[in-house]
């Protein structure tokens, strides 16, 4: 006898049904179909993705790389060593994944209960609430300040109550500002697992690393996604101190970081010259696009040191504003929460696409103002 959905699906957990997905954004391809538009016409700028694209070095790699066919190295004991080479720590301290997610979720498999509370100060990046319904932790969420800044009192007395694991991001997505050392060190004196997101740590300069080895509570984890155009072969890493790496190496899965994003980091690193002059030149463009958004009375960016810009916009809604970009094949990220109320993300690209970008803004303006 067959076994309906309904019966199988009462198998599961029930929370895990119940709960909100993460809302991905969609590839290229699929939207270009939608749209009838060619892909390499759509400009998308929703992903901070890197429109550079990975080093000449990695595609090299990529093609002559000649074990495919066999199982990567489950110690990672080359990738740990570049990477600690790169970020000035010992090898012992890093892990490496499929993306800084899966170092997120490896973190929250190895802290969380159900019922532990897990902090998160919105607006932030979506994958924090995602992670704590995943493990049925209970999720309290204190809001950051109007300039995007943590509320420090309101965070300490839940670190007081006995919340096991904060998640942050430096700089923060999408609002694109920085945590200050002084926050994090306060924040660090509580008995709880603090983790910093850095995903856009090489635009903005400033990490955390080096102070992992100085507390037994503090997780840095990163990415190649970003700063080295490798967002779609899932390459990412965490920096823990040593008591933690070894048991989070444990409960990974043993063939996690599959052998093209092995192949694909190690040529990274090798070509650190050509990434960083990418990087200025991702940062450079990010503040032109800043001052040209600007002189757009209705919208207004804000400051970021990130690869992104996040923009309030005025006299319209800014759902109307992505959509009217859509229609021209040009892709932004629209933001509607508390904190980012009518709000779009704007990932940094080319200075190409930055002028198609300005230019349809223009339109959209003056058709609105009609």
């Amino acid at each position: 006898m067959r076994r309906t959905a309904e019966e199988i699906l009462a198998l599961a957990r029930p929370d895990l049904v119940a709960m909100p997905g993460y809302e991905p954004i969609e590839p290229v391809d699929v939207v270009a179909h939608r749209l009838g538009i060619p892909p390499e016409q759509i400009v998308k700028l929703d992903g901070n993705e890197n429109p550079y694209g990975p080093s000449p070095r990695v595609l090299e790699a990529l093609a002559r790389f000649p074990y495919y066919h066999i199982y990567p190295d489950p110690e990672q004991r080359r990738i740990r060593q570049a990477i600690a080479e790169y970020v000035g720590v010992d090898p012992e301290m890093v892990v490496a994944g499929s993306g800084s997610d899966e170092l997120l979720d490896l973190v929250a498999r190895l802290f969380l209960s159900p019922g532990d509370v897990v902090l998160n100060a919105p607006p932030t990046f979506g994958m924090y609430p995602f992670l704590a319904h995943l493990y049925s932790a209970r999720l309290v969420e204190i809001p950051r300040r109007e300039d995007f800044s943590l509320d420090l009192p309101a965070t300490e007395a839940v670190l007081r109550d006995g919340a096991k694991l904060l998640f942050l991001a430096s700089p923060n997505n999408p609002t694109g500002n920085v945590l200050p050392r002084g926050d994090l060190e306060r924040l660090l004196g509580y008995p709880a697992a603090v983790v910093v997101d850095e995903a856009y740590a090489e635009f903005a300069g400033e990490s955390f690393v080096d102070i992992v080895g100085e507390h037994d509570n503090l997780i840095v984890v990163r990415t190649f996604s970003k700063w080295a155009g490798l967002a779609g072969l899932r390459a990412g890493y965490g920096i823990l101190p040593k008591s933690l790496s070894s048991t989070v190496r444990k409960i990974k899965m043993p063939y996690n970081l599959n052998a093209a994003a092995e192949a694909a980091i190690l040529a990274s690193l090798e070509d650190l010259a050509t990434l960083r002059q990418r990087v200025a030149a991702i940062v450079a463009e990010r503040e032109r696009l800043r001052q040209r958004l600007a002189e757009l009375s209705w919208l207004r960016p804000l400051p970021s040191q990130a690869n992104f810009l996040l923009c309030a916009v005025q006299g319209r809604t800014a759902k109307e504003v992505r959509d009217r970009l859509r229609e021209r094949g040009i892709l932004v990220r629209h933001f509607n929460a508390s904190g980012v109320r009518n709000c779009l993300r704007i990932s940094v690209g080319r200075p190409e696409n930055t002028d198609r970008l300005l230019a349809a803004l223009v339109e959209i303006g003056a058709d609105v103002g009609k």
